[in-house]
Protein backbone atom coordinates (compact mmCIF):
# COMPACT_ATOMS: atom_id res chain seq x y z
CA UNK A 1 0.00 0.00 0.00
CA UNK A 2 1.32 3.61 -1.03
CA UNK A 3 2.55 5.10 1.76
CA UNK A 4 1.42 8.46 1.54
CA UNK A 5 -1.79 6.95 1.55
CA UNK A 6 -1.43 5.48 4.73
CA UNK A 7 -0.57 9.12 5.99
CA UNK A 8 -3.58 10.51 4.74
CA UNK A 9 -5.90 8.79 7.11
CA UNK A 10 -5.79 10.34 10.28
CA UNK A 11 -7.23 13.55 8.11
CA UNK A 12 -8.83 12.09 4.81
CA UNK A 13 -11.66 14.65 5.87
CA UNK A 14 -9.60 17.77 6.27
CA UNK A 15 -7.65 17.32 3.03
CA UNK A 16 -10.68 16.65 1.49
CA UNK A 17 -12.12 20.49 3.06
CA UNK A 18 -8.58 21.93 2.06
CA UNK A 19 -8.93 21.15 -1.86
CA UNK A 20 -12.38 22.43 -1.88
CA UNK A 21 -10.88 25.43 0.03
CA UNK A 22 -8.27 25.85 -2.63
CA UNK A 23 -10.72 25.67 -5.75
CA UNK A 24 -13.05 28.28 -4.33
CA UNK A 25 -10.17 30.62 -3.23
CA UNK A 26 -8.65 30.15 -6.68
CA UNK A 27 -12.08 30.69 -8.61
CA UNK A 28 -12.27 34.19 -10.55
CA UNK A 29 -13.96 35.30 -13.31
CA UNK A 30 -11.82 35.71 -15.93
CA UNK A 31 -12.47 32.63 -18.40
CA UNK A 32 -8.90 32.09 -19.35
CA UNK A 33 -7.32 32.32 -15.49
CA UNK A 34 -9.79 29.94 -14.63
CA UNK A 35 -8.65 27.33 -17.43
CA UNK A 36 -5.09 27.94 -16.39
CA UNK A 37 -5.80 27.17 -12.44
CA UNK A 38 -8.05 23.92 -13.84
CA UNK A 39 -5.12 22.75 -15.70
CA UNK A 40 -2.55 23.75 -13.05
CA UNK A 41 -5.26 21.91 -10.04
CA UNK A 42 -4.93 18.77 -12.44
CA UNK A 43 -1.91 18.27 -11.53
CA UNK A 44 -1.36 19.09 -7.42
CA UNK A 45 1.30 16.51 -6.65
CA UNK A 46 1.24 14.73 -3.34
CA UNK A 47 0.43 18.01 -1.11
CA UNK A 48 2.88 16.59 1.36
CA UNK A 49 2.97 20.52 2.78
CA UNK A 50 -0.70 21.06 3.60
CA UNK A 51 -0.87 17.41 5.01
CA UNK A 52 2.17 18.88 7.53
CA UNK A 53 0.16 21.61 8.71
CA UNK A 54 -3.17 19.44 9.18
CA UNK A 55 -1.08 16.38 10.98
CA UNK A 56 0.36 19.71 13.23
CA UNK A 57 -2.62 21.08 14.23
CA UNK A 58 -4.26 17.27 14.89
CA UNK A 59 -1.44 16.80 17.73
CA UNK A 60 -3.73 19.47 19.39
CA UNK A 61 -7.07 18.26 19.26
CA UNK A 62 -9.76 18.61 16.26
CA UNK A 63 -8.70 20.68 13.06
CA UNK A 64 -10.30 23.50 12.86
CA UNK A 65 -11.46 26.19 10.04
CA UNK A 66 -7.95 28.54 11.06
CA UNK A 67 -5.51 25.60 10.21
CA UNK A 68 -7.21 24.39 7.05
CA UNK A 69 -6.91 28.17 6.27
CA UNK A 70 -3.49 28.25 7.06
CA UNK A 71 -2.73 24.51 5.06
CA UNK A 72 -4.07 26.56 2.00
CA UNK A 73 -2.04 29.62 2.56
CA UNK A 74 0.74 27.25 2.52
CA UNK A 75 -0.02 25.35 -0.56
CA UNK A 76 -0.74 28.16 -2.57
CA UNK A 77 2.71 30.00 -1.74
CA UNK A 78 4.12 26.93 -2.65
CA UNK A 79 2.54 26.30 -6.03
CA UNK A 80 3.46 29.96 -6.79
CA UNK A 81 7.02 29.21 -6.20
CA UNK A 82 6.70 26.69 -8.93
CA UNK A 83 5.25 28.74 -11.48
CA UNK A 84 7.88 31.29 -11.29
CA UNK A 85 10.61 28.20 -11.15
CA UNK A 86 9.40 27.07 -14.06
CA UNK A 87 9.75 30.47 -15.52
CA UNK A 88 13.31 30.76 -14.41
CA UNK A 89 14.20 27.75 -15.55
CA UNK A 90 12.24 27.60 -18.40
CA UNK A 91 11.10 24.15 -17.68
CA UNK A 92 8.73 22.42 -20.15
CA UNK A 93 7.35 19.86 -17.94
CA UNK A 94 6.24 19.29 -14.21
CA UNK A 95 4.80 16.21 -12.38
CA UNK A 96 5.00 15.29 -15.88
CA UNK A 97 2.39 17.39 -17.69
CA UNK A 98 3.19 20.71 -19.94
CA UNK A 99 4.11 23.73 -17.56
CA UNK A 100 2.11 26.70 -17.68
CA UNK A 101 5.17 28.83 -19.38
CA UNK A 102 4.91 25.76 -22.29
CA UNK A 103 1.30 25.49 -22.68
CA UNK A 104 0.84 29.50 -22.43
CA UNK A 105 3.80 31.43 -22.54
CA UNK A 106 5.82 33.07 -19.82
CA UNK A 107 3.64 35.85 -19.57
CA UNK A 108 0.60 34.35 -18.02
CA UNK A 109 2.83 32.41 -15.82
CA UNK A 110 4.35 34.81 -13.93
CA UNK A 111 1.05 36.64 -13.59
CA UNK A 112 -0.94 33.12 -12.53
CA UNK A 113 2.26 32.77 -9.80
CA UNK A 114 1.15 36.14 -8.59
CA UNK A 115 -2.19 35.49 -8.38
CA UNK A 116 -1.02 32.48 -6.30
CA UNK A 117 0.54 34.85 -3.96
CA UNK A 118 -2.23 37.01 -3.20
CA UNK A 119 -4.87 34.01 -2.76
CA UNK A 120 -1.70 32.62 0.06
CA UNK A 121 -1.99 35.48 1.95
CA UNK A 122 -5.93 36.40 1.41
CA UNK A 123 -6.18 32.64 3.11
CA UNK A 124 -3.82 33.72 5.77
CA UNK A 125 -5.76 36.48 6.72
CA UNK A 126 -8.66 34.67 6.93
CA UNK A 127 -7.03 32.78 9.63
CA UNK A 128 -7.32 36.23 12.31
CA UNK A 129 -3.63 35.62 13.21
CA UNK A 130 -0.91 37.94 13.04
CA UNK A 131 1.48 35.50 13.38
CA UNK A 132 0.64 33.04 11.12
CA UNK A 133 0.37 35.99 8.37
CA UNK A 134 3.87 37.06 9.60
CA UNK A 135 5.19 33.55 8.79
CA UNK A 136 3.99 33.62 5.29
CA UNK A 137 5.54 36.64 4.81
CA UNK A 138 9.21 35.56 6.44
CA UNK A 139 8.13 32.63 4.13
CA UNK A 140 8.37 34.16 1.30
CA UNK A 141 11.31 36.27 1.77
CA UNK A 142 13.26 33.41 2.38
CA UNK A 143 12.16 31.44 -0.37
CA UNK A 144 13.01 34.13 -2.57
CA UNK A 145 16.76 34.61 -0.86
CA UNK A 146 17.29 30.74 -1.14
CA UNK A 147 16.98 31.19 -5.29
CA UNK A 148 18.93 34.12 -4.98
CA UNK A 149 21.71 32.28 -2.87
CA UNK A 150 21.89 29.19 -4.96
CA UNK A 151 21.91 31.74 -8.43
CA UNK A 152 25.22 33.24 -6.58
CA UNK A 153 27.22 30.00 -5.26
CA UNK A 154 26.82 29.04 -8.79
CA UNK A 155 28.13 32.02 -10.72
CA UNK A 156 30.83 31.99 -8.04
CA UNK A 157 31.71 27.90 -7.93
CA UNK A 158 31.49 27.62 -4.46
CA UNK A 159 32.23 24.19 -3.22
CA UNK A 160 31.00 24.41 0.34
CA UNK A 161 28.97 22.56 2.22
CA UNK A 162 28.09 24.80 4.96
CA UNK A 163 26.66 27.16 1.97
CA UNK A 164 25.19 24.42 0.19
CA UNK A 165 23.32 24.24 3.40
CA UNK A 166 22.28 27.64 3.96
CA UNK A 167 20.51 27.59 0.01
CA UNK A 168 18.54 24.51 1.07
CA UNK A 169 17.79 26.01 4.54
CA UNK A 170 15.94 28.25 2.53
CA UNK A 171 14.63 27.43 -0.55
CA UNK A 172 13.51 23.86 0.63
CA UNK A 173 13.13 24.04 4.88
CA UNK A 174 11.91 26.99 5.02
CA UNK A 175 8.95 26.23 4.18
CA UNK A 176 8.46 22.81 6.19
CA UNK A 177 9.51 25.25 8.86
CA UNK A 178 6.43 27.80 8.18
CA UNK A 179 4.20 24.42 7.40
CA UNK A 180 4.44 22.71 10.81
CA UNK A 181 4.89 26.45 12.73
CA UNK A 182 1.44 27.91 11.20
CA UNK A 183 -0.36 24.14 12.01
CA UNK A 184 1.00 24.32 15.44
CA UNK A 185 0.10 28.05 15.84
CA UNK A 186 -3.77 27.73 13.98
CA UNK A 187 -3.95 25.18 17.08
CA UNK A 188 -3.15 27.26 19.81
CA UNK A 189 -0.14 25.11 20.86
CA UNK A 190 2.32 26.81 23.36
CA UNK A 191 5.58 28.92 22.73
CA UNK A 192 7.82 25.62 23.43
CA UNK A 193 5.57 23.00 21.18
CA UNK A 194 5.65 25.54 18.64
CA UNK A 195 9.16 26.03 18.28
CA UNK A 196 10.10 21.87 18.53
CA UNK A 197 7.86 21.43 16.01
CA UNK A 198 9.02 24.06 13.87
CA UNK A 199 12.65 22.85 13.92
CA UNK A 200 11.18 19.50 13.01
CA UNK A 201 9.85 20.37 10.09
CA UNK A 202 13.25 22.30 9.03
CA UNK A 203 14.89 18.80 9.59
CA UNK A 204 12.42 17.02 7.31
CA UNK A 205 13.05 20.01 4.85
CA UNK A 206 16.47 19.13 4.58
CA UNK A 207 16.15 15.79 4.59
CA UNK A 208 13.34 15.77 1.38
CA UNK A 209 15.83 18.45 -0.80
CA UNK A 210 18.92 16.16 -0.04
CA UNK A 211 17.14 13.25 -1.46
CA UNK A 212 16.14 15.51 -4.45
CA UNK A 213 19.23 16.18 -4.57
CA UNK A 214 20.45 12.55 -4.58
CA UNK A 215 18.15 11.96 -7.81
CA UNK A 216 20.73 13.28 -10.40
CA UNK A 217 23.33 11.29 -9.66
CA UNK A 218 20.90 8.19 -11.18
CA UNK A 219 19.40 6.76 -14.58
CA UNK A 220 16.12 8.90 -15.41
CA UNK A 221 13.44 6.07 -16.78
CA UNK A 222 12.71 8.85 -19.59
CA UNK A 223 16.30 9.67 -20.41
CA UNK A 224 18.26 6.38 -19.56
CA UNK A 225 20.98 8.22 -17.79
CA UNK A 226 21.67 10.41 -15.10
CA UNK A 227 19.98 13.68 -15.63
CA UNK A 228 23.07 16.03 -14.31
CA UNK A 229 20.11 19.01 -14.47
CA UNK A 230 21.56 20.78 -11.15
CA UNK A 231 25.70 20.22 -12.44
CA UNK A 232 24.29 21.49 -15.79
CA UNK A 233 22.52 24.89 -14.13
CA UNK A 234 25.78 25.11 -11.93
CA UNK A 235 24.53 23.67 -8.82
CA UNK A 236 26.74 21.67 -6.68
CA UNK A 237 25.32 18.98 -4.52
CA UNK A 238 26.38 17.62 -1.38
CA UNK A 239 27.72 14.63 -2.77
CA UNK A 240 29.66 15.88 -5.25
CA UNK A 241 30.45 18.39 -2.69
CA UNK A 242 31.65 16.07 -0.32
CA UNK A 243 34.03 14.10 -2.79
CA UNK A 244 35.82 17.54 -4.28
CA UNK A 245 36.42 19.05 -1.00
CA UNK A 246 37.62 15.76 0.78
CA UNK A 247 39.25 13.99 -2.00
CA UNK A 248 42.85 14.50 -2.98
CA UNK A 249 45.20 13.30 -5.70
CA UNK A 250 45.58 13.80 -9.52
CA UNK A 251 41.66 12.78 -10.62
CA UNK A 252 40.45 15.85 -7.24
CA UNK A 253 42.54 18.37 -9.19
CA UNK A 254 40.87 16.91 -12.46
CA UNK A 255 37.38 17.51 -10.96
CA UNK A 256 37.87 20.94 -9.44
CA UNK A 257 39.40 22.16 -12.52
CA UNK A 258 36.53 21.50 -14.44
CA UNK A 259 34.10 22.88 -11.83
CA UNK A 260 35.95 25.80 -11.71
CA UNK A 261 37.17 26.06 -15.13
CA UNK A 262 33.94 25.33 -17.08
CA UNK A 263 30.96 28.08 -17.02
CA UNK A 264 29.07 25.30 -18.85
CA UNK A 265 29.32 22.05 -18.02
CA UNK A 266 29.60 19.25 -20.97
CA UNK A 267 27.81 16.67 -20.99
CA UNK A 268 31.15 14.47 -20.94
CA UNK A 269 32.10 16.80 -17.81
CA UNK A 270 28.60 16.00 -15.75
CA UNK A 271 29.25 12.28 -16.37
CA UNK A 272 32.82 12.25 -14.94
CA UNK A 273 31.77 14.33 -11.97
CA UNK A 274 28.68 12.47 -11.05
CA UNK A 275 31.02 9.27 -11.65
CA UNK A 276 33.39 10.93 -9.33
CA UNK A 277 30.76 11.52 -6.57
CA UNK A 278 29.50 8.34 -6.53
CA UNK A 279 33.61 6.51 -6.41
CA UNK A 280 34.52 9.08 -4.05
CA UNK A 281 31.50 7.99 -1.32
CA UNK A 282 29.50 11.16 -2.09
CA UNK A 283 25.97 9.43 -2.29
CA UNK A 284 26.84 7.80 1.15
CA UNK A 285 27.68 10.69 2.64
CA UNK A 286 24.60 12.31 1.78
CA UNK A 287 22.47 8.79 3.49
CA UNK A 288 24.87 9.51 6.38
CA UNK A 289 23.89 13.06 6.69
CA UNK A 290 20.42 12.71 6.19
CA UNK A 291 20.29 10.07 9.06
CA UNK A 292 21.38 12.24 11.31
CA UNK A 293 19.21 14.54 10.57
CA UNK A 294 16.41 12.33 10.97
CA UNK A 295 17.64 11.29 14.36
CA UNK A 296 17.43 14.68 15.45
CA UNK A 297 14.34 15.11 14.14
CA UNK A 298 12.50 12.54 15.58
CA UNK A 299 14.04 13.28 18.75
CA UNK A 300 11.97 16.66 18.64
CA UNK A 301 8.95 14.39 18.99
CA UNK A 302 9.66 13.15 22.17
CA UNK A 303 7.50 15.37 24.05
CA UNK A 304 4.65 14.46 22.70
CA UNK A 305 2.53 11.54 23.84
CA UNK A 306 2.96 8.55 21.55
CA UNK A 307 -0.11 8.52 18.76
CA UNK A 308 -1.40 7.74 15.28
CA UNK A 309 -0.81 11.28 14.37
CA UNK A 310 3.03 11.57 15.79
CA UNK A 311 3.61 8.18 13.78
CA UNK A 312 2.41 9.97 10.64
CA UNK A 313 4.62 12.69 11.09
CA UNK A 314 8.08 10.43 11.76
CA UNK A 315 6.19 8.30 8.21
CA UNK A 316 6.69 11.35 6.28
CA UNK A 317 9.91 12.30 7.83
CA UNK A 318 10.96 8.22 6.57
CA UNK A 319 9.15 8.98 3.09
CA UNK A 320 11.20 11.80 2.63
CA UNK A 321 14.40 9.84 2.74
CA UNK A 322 13.17 6.84 1.15
CA UNK A 323 11.07 7.93 -1.92
CA UNK A 324 12.18 6.88 -5.18
CA UNK A 325 10.77 9.78 -7.00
Amino acid sequence: MDKLFVIRQPITEELALLNRTLTETLHTNSPLMNEVIQTYLASKGKQIRPILVLLCAKLFGPVSREAIDAAASLELLHNASLIHDDVVDESQKRRGLPTINQLYDNRIAVLTGDYFVSCALACSVRTNRMEIVSTLGVLGRELARGEIDQLSNARNHRLDESAYFDVIRRKTASLFYACMRVGALSAGADVAAVDRLSRFGEKLGLCFQIKDDIFDYYEDKVIGKPTGNDLREGKITLPLIYAVTRGTGAENEQMRALLLGEEHLSAESVHLLIEYAKREGGIEYAYETMKQIRNEAVELLDEFPPSETVDALIAILDYAIERDK
